[in-house]
């Protein structure tokens, strides 16, 4: 690893501030509720502006960081990227998906409001996210870089991605466990937006394509071993930990790695994700510290 500053990162402290950050843009980029649309509005700020772990952006800010990219480069298509994988949970959570009461420490939004305005929220949280990915950072110069993040971001979460991963999830309940179908629905489900969100940071960042391609291997086994350690935190942790429903995923005959190996031999799988996370970070010119942290972080957490 290669740290340009020479400086060790402390992960408590730098996932506190670039929260603080991406909270800001989001407050900045949602829509304020007003006029005849203003449920949507609010629904969409309950959604989004309810305590979160904000992964996803933060991974796409540090390889950008990591790629010698600054966060004003980053902010505002990373903050995007929490508005996509927001939207999936409002749409998760409805009665027709997994049929969920509690997200993030508060009623979900089909709870809150309504099945329509859930419906309508998630909808507006996935275009919003486009639209943000197309115009920003504003300018000629970074015209390029916002249709090549686009284009990313759209492929992985669409059919060849997480939807493609959701719609496997669901219909494997029930079913007998598969290891190779397991996994598919993983790399689908989850890992495709994390890796995703590393690549974004990289382009943002100018990064060539062997760094981009590095830091997509890592965000896809990052996705991996955090989906892992979900699972495991379904079968261990409380509600109040989790800030949802535990205990689901075995009611419904879910699909997850618990289910088919126990709980200790998924914890070894998700430690081995995590060393595959790590290997593609040796080619890393810049700071790759935040990125191995949250690595680790992913399989140590508690929520």
């Amino acid at each position: 690893m290669s740290r340009e500053s020479g400086e060790l990162v402390n992960l408590d402290a730098y996932l506190e501030q670039r929260r603080r950050w991406i909270d800001a843009a989001l407050e900045r980029l949602l829509p304020v509720p007003s006029g005849p649309a203003s449920t949507v509005a609010a629904a969409m700020r309950h959604a989004v502006l309810a305590p979160g772990k904000r992964l996803r952006p933060i991974v796409a800010i540090a390889a950008c960081e990591a790629c010698g990219g600054s966060v004003d480069d980053v902010l505002e298509p990373a903050s995007a990227l929490e508005l996509l994988h927001t939207y999936s949970l409002v749409h998760d959570d409805l009665p027709a998906m997994d049929d969920d009461d509690l997200r993030r420490g508060r009623p979900t939004v089909h709870r809150a409001f309504s099945e329509a305005a859930a419906i309508l929220a998630g909808d507006a949280l996935h275009t919003l996210t486009f639209e943000i990915l197309a115009t920003r950072p504003a300018g000629d110069p970074a015209a390029a870089r916002r249709s090549h993040a686009a284009a990313i971001v759209a492929r992985r979460a669409g059919m060849s991605g997480m939807v493609g991963g959701q719609i496997a999830d669901l219909e494997a309940e029930g079913t007998a466990p598969d290891p190779e179908r397991l996994e598919w629905i993983h790399a689908h489900k989850t890992a495709a937006l994390l890796s995703a969100s590393a690549e974004v940071g990289a382009i943002h960042a100018g990064a060539d394509e062997a760094a981009r391609s590095a830091l997509g291997r890592y965000g896809h086994a990052l996705g991996m071993a955090f989906q892992i350690a979900d699972d495991l935190l379904d079968c261990t942790a409380s509600a109040q930990d989790l800030g949802k429903t535990p205990g689901k995923d075995r009611k419904v005959g879910k699909a997850t790695y618990p289910a088919l190996f126990g709980l200790d031999a998924s914890r070894e799988r998700a430690e081995a994700w995590v060393e595959c996370a790590l290997a593609p970070l040796a080619s890393v010119d810049r700071w790759s510290e935040p990125l191995e942290a949250l690595a680790r972080f992913a399989v140590t957490r508690t929520r």
